[in-house]
């Protein structure tokens, strides 16, 4: 008898503006434990598997950006985008690596990711609504993936 083939579900994790509170809870979650969350099948026959994450990652720097590119490039339409933090639309505000010699703003990250994944969760008050980032005087111009989505017509499904 064969083993049923498990499906799995690529996740690309991405930090903005925010204090990192979202990742610490869920690292240091009860009920899914992160071993379950990460390990094990989350529901029979499903499994996560966190292919970006900048705070827990193995990897940093070049190495760390290449899967996260080849991962947006491979398994377009094939992989989850949670975004934690809310997301900079002021120029030069939050950077998540570089091509080139020119950094890659968070913005264009999640436009990108966004619009190529199969769905986005919006983890967190910051990153659902734009949170304190977002509060007055607001320098980086901060809102919630939602404002980001409606404002450049990006149709993924959205969990907030």
């Amino acid at each position: 008898m064969s083993q049923p083939q498990i499906k799995e579900y690529p996740v690309v994790w991405l930090q903005g503006a925010s204090c990192s509170g979202c990742s610490v809870s869920v690292l240091n979650a009860a009920s899914p434990t992160i071993k379950h969350l990460l390990i094990d099948e989350v529901i029979p026959g499903r499994h996560v598997n966190l292919r970006f994450h900048p705070t827990v990652m193995a990897g940093s720097g070049e190495v760390a950006l290449e899967m996260l590119e080849g991962v947006e490039q491979e398994l377009r339409g094939g992989y989850l985008l949670v975004v934690e933090g809310a997301v900079p639309t002021a120029e030069g505000h939050c950077s998540l690596g570089e091509q080139g010699d020119e950094p890659v703003s968070m913005l264009s990250r999640v436009e990108s990711l966004g619009q190529n994944a199969l769905a986005v969760v919006a983890l967190g008050t910051c990153a659902a609504f734009g949170g304190i980032p977002a509060a007055e005087p607001n320098p980086g111009k901060c809102v919630g993936v939602g404002e980001v989505f409606s404002s450049r017509g990006i149709s993924t499904p959205l969990i907030n």
